[in-house]
């Protein structure tokens, strides 16, 4: 609101009163002829002004229209009342008492008037500031971050003073750049945020006091709780200053302030060394179940690889074969779990980039279903696709990986020349792969924990299946990152159904 707007509404106020105050003057001296042709006396007129004088106090601002109509009302009561009539003089010898009376009395009672009205602005004026501290408390209270309670700081206090707010943050301990709070929306504030208010506003910082001097534009208050700042709040006050109720009604706000920020940064810190404590306990269940899981395949390499350098010559051509089979299928095991390692540290820290394209979800199954068939000839490894043209955006790499997890966890958990199944299908507008076995089965216990990392089957970190429990943790986060889901389900008579959920990617073929 500009100057010329707010000097426009002063003036219309100031006339609006007058005319109250005129438009009294005129009603009461109209009741004073219907009482003199009524025949009543001269103390019930009296009466009457003194009455107009009080609702003058009440219906007008400021006491000074009650007490010119006060001198007014003695005036014309004389000119129209008193002996001779529609003059200034007056014939009875006690009427300069009865004016004085008559003045004092509209006087004192138009004082006490003002009095009890102000009385009740003020009363008012205090609920309606406890009621904006009390608010201020509940809604600090459901913030759970420091912008939130910046902006009920900043909007509170707007509400309360009615004067525009400049809040500076403190990020790195150092302000940060202003945020803006008008208590009007066409209110400018650029007088409060050049180079000399920005300098006030660092001091406040620094000192941690409060800073005004005669030039500057707002008030600049610290949020603070012992000698940890959070922000400056920067009140546009100019020459009218806060008065001392305002300003302990700001300091406590500020105070509440202060603690909710002292939470906030607490929780963080207590976030960050949750965090802490889990990442250094992953890395102890880490180096753990690696030291005791790299033993027994490398142990078998080597073995086995001695009795081909020593015994070579001496062994038929079907244990060779064999002895090949073992060591291919102890080095498939290491890369496999090199690969789950580098993913989930990568899924874990955030530096996992996924690489999207559109693709039919039966070719990228198929190319880890054929693999798996080649390698593991004493399984019948069977793929089934009811729906051949599903297109999904996926990334390719990662969803071979999360097929080979699963096909190699149905392996490791059914015996030699068992059925598994890995079925592609449509559900819901869906693209679904299904890997089937029939093998021992997920108990119910184990089901919502199975997706957790390094939780194995029998609970501990590492078994002699050589299992990390890494593999399907790492699948889930897979099939998260693809928006997808994964579950388990019980497979009757026996064994167990993994169940994955792929959104599919919708396309136009030819424009139609």
């Amino acid at each position: 609101m500009n100057e010329t707007s707010v000097l426009y509404k002063m003036k219309r106020h100031i006339v609006l009163d007058i005319m109250k105050t005129i438009g009294i003057l005129i009603i009461v001296s109209l009741v004073g002829f219907l009482f003199q042709y009524l025949k009543f006396s001269e103390a019930n007129i009296i009466i009457v002004y003194i009455l107009g004088v009080l609702i003058s106090a009440v219906i007008t601002d400021g006491q000074i229209y009650s007490i010119v109509l006060s001198l007014i009302s003695v005036v014309v009561f004389n000119f129209l009342f008193t002996q001779p009539r529609f003059t200034l003089h007056f014939y009875d010898s006690g009427y300069p008492v009865t004016f004085i009376i008559m003045f004092l009395a509209a006087f004192i009672t138009s004082s006490l008037t003002v009095k009890i009205k102000q009385n009740a602005r003020n009363s008012a004026l205090v609920a309606y500031r406890t009621k904006i501290l009390l608010e201020t408390n509940q809604l600090l209270q459901k913030q759970e971050n420091g912008k939130g309670i910046t902006e009920v700081i900043c909007l509170q206090l707007s509400k309360l003073l009615n004067r525009d707010i400049i809040f500076y943050p403190v990020v790195d301990h150092t302000l940060n750049e202003p945020l803006i709070y008008l208590c009007q929306y066409n209110h400018q504030v650029d007088d409060c945020l050049n180079e000399f208010e920005k300098k006030l506003a660092i001091e406040s910082y620094l000192e941690k006091t409060d800073i005004k001097n005669n030039e500057s534009k707002c008030l600049y208050l610290p949020i603070q709780v012992n000698e940890k700042v959070y922000g400056v709040v920067g009140i546009k006050i100019e020459d009218d200053s806060l008065d001392s109720f305002e300003h302990s009604i700001v300091l406590s706000i500020l105070g509440e302030a202060g603690l909710a920020y002292e939470s906030d940064y607490a929780n963080k810190e207590k976030t960050k060394a949750e965090i802490r404590a889990k990442n250094e306990q992953l890395h102890a269940n880490l180096l753990r179940s690696i030291s005791h899981d790299l033993r027994t395949p490398l142990t078998s390499i080597s073995g086995n690889a001695n009795i081909l350098i020593s015994n070579s010559q001496s062994l038929d051509e079907e244990h060779k074969q064999e002895i090949y089979r073992n060591i291919n299928d102890d080095s498939r095991w290491l890369i496999n779990l090199v690969e789950n390692l580098l993913s989930a540290s990568r899924m874990e820290d955030g530096t996992m980039k996924l690489n999207f394209t559109t693709e039919l979800i039966d070719e990228v199954v198929n190319e880890a279903v054929q693999f798996f068939q080649k390698q593991y000839v004493n399984r019948q490894i069977e793929y089934i696709v009811e729906e051949d043209f599903m297109l999904v955006k996926l990334d390719a790499r990662l969803i071979i990986q999360v097929i080979d997890n699963l096909l190699d966890n149905a392996i490791k958990y059914t015996p030699v020349n068992s059925l598994i199944q890995v079925k592609v299908y449509k559900e819901d507008n869906q693209a679904v792969v299904e890997v089937i076995d029939n093998g021992v089965g997920v108990d119910d216990k184990m089901k919502k924990h199975i997706f957790e990392m390094f939780y194995t089957g029998n609970k501990m970190l590492a078994d002699s299946r050589r299992s990390l429990g890494l593999g399907l943790a790492l699948c889930k986060s897979i099939i998260n990152a693809h928006e997808g889901m994964i579950d388990v389900l019980d497979h009757y008579p026996t064994g167990a159904i993994f169940k994955i959920i792929l959104p599919i990617k919708e396309v136009t073929i030819n424009g139609e």
